[in-house]
């Protein structure tokens, strides 16, 4: 089962409420993104506990739901 942006926008956010948040579907199919996530929570943090905190937010619907999911993440300039 596919997966809409707007849903995993939503998901990021309501996790990181100061979080800037670019989706872009990489196939068309609502199964493949990219994920551009721009937060103060991720400064001091490396890039594997950012990571893990953007799949937190996204409640275990990695390899269901969404099946794949490149990610970017910084913090604000």
């Amino acid at each position: 089962m596919a997966m809409a942006a707007a849903e995993i926008e939503a998901l990021i956010r309501a996790a990181l409420p100061d979080a800037e948040v670019e989706i872009t579907d990489l196939a068309g199919d609502g199964d493949h993104y990219a994920a551009r996530v721009v937060s103060e929570s991720f400064r001091g943090k490396p890039l594997v506990q950012r990571h893990k905190l953007v799949y937190e937010a996204l409640g275990g619907r990695m390899g269901g739901e969404l099946h794949a999911l490149q990610l970017k993440t910084e913090v604000p300039n």
